[in-house]
């Protein structure tokens, strides 16, 4: 068998080791600065033909009646900032609040206030607050097994998005959604800031389309 002898590379001594440790440092920012440059230069895929005929179907369906539900042991009427800032993007979208409450972290009484909202004519329910890991928030808990299906793309959706606000910590976001009795049922986390995550940036521009789903 033939043997091979290691090679030996010759490093030339440098006079300026301040350059390869300023070079180290600059690669990796250089590296994410070109991913960076790179996702926001890639063009946007276009919307299939099945996705636009469904959204112009949904334009037709007119302003959707909405509930909004906080669920707070600590809140008043007067301190609750969320359900207000929830129901005005809601309005302002051109749809409808039919039904609020403000309500503690119980299930009984989470389940009642939706079967509430529904009977008011609700096809969009939103509930804000008690998704944290706290013993006490049950909102997540109580609402998933009352859902015949769940919309597992707006958790993702939702933590997604609050990574850019937040970091690591949006992976602690409880959020969910989806189908019950022809109706949108979504939980989001409690703060303001959250809120209008929730309804500025996804709900509200595609709320028509999300009901003509559900209500099929």
């Amino acid at each position: 068998m033939m043997k091979v002898q290691p090679t030996h590379l010759a490093v030339q001594p440098s006079n300026e080791p301040t350059n390869i440790i300023h070079a180290l440092v600059i690669i990796p920012q250089f590296v994410a600065d070109v991913d960076q440059n790179t996702m926001s230069d890639r063009p946007k895929r276009p919307i299939s033909p099945s996705t636009h005929d469904h959204r112009r179907e949904a334009e037709q369906i007119g302003p959707i009646s909405s509930s909004v539900i906080v669920v707070s042991d600590s809140r008043t009427e007067k301190t609750d900032r969320s359900g207000r800032t929830a129901a005005a993007l809601i309005r302002e979208g051109g749809h409808r609040v039919v039904h609020e409450a403000l309500i503690r972290n119980d299930g009984p009484a989470i389940r009642t206030t939706i079967q509430e909202a529904l009977e008011a004519g609700s096809r969009f329910v939103f509930c804000t607050g008690g998704t944290g890991l706290g013993d006490r928030d049950i909102t997540v808990d109580t609402v998933t097994p009352m859902l015949e299906k769940v919309l597992d793309g707006y958790g993702e959706w939702f933590r997604r998005m609050s990574w850019e606000q937040i970091g690591p910590a949006a992976i602690l976001s409880r959020a969910v959604a989806g189908k019950l009795r022809g109706a949108l049922i979504v939980c989001s986390p409690g703060s303001t800031a959250a809120v209008e995550l929730a309804l500025r940036d996804l709900l509200v521009p595609e709320l028509r389309h999300f009901i003509r789903e559900v209500s099929r």
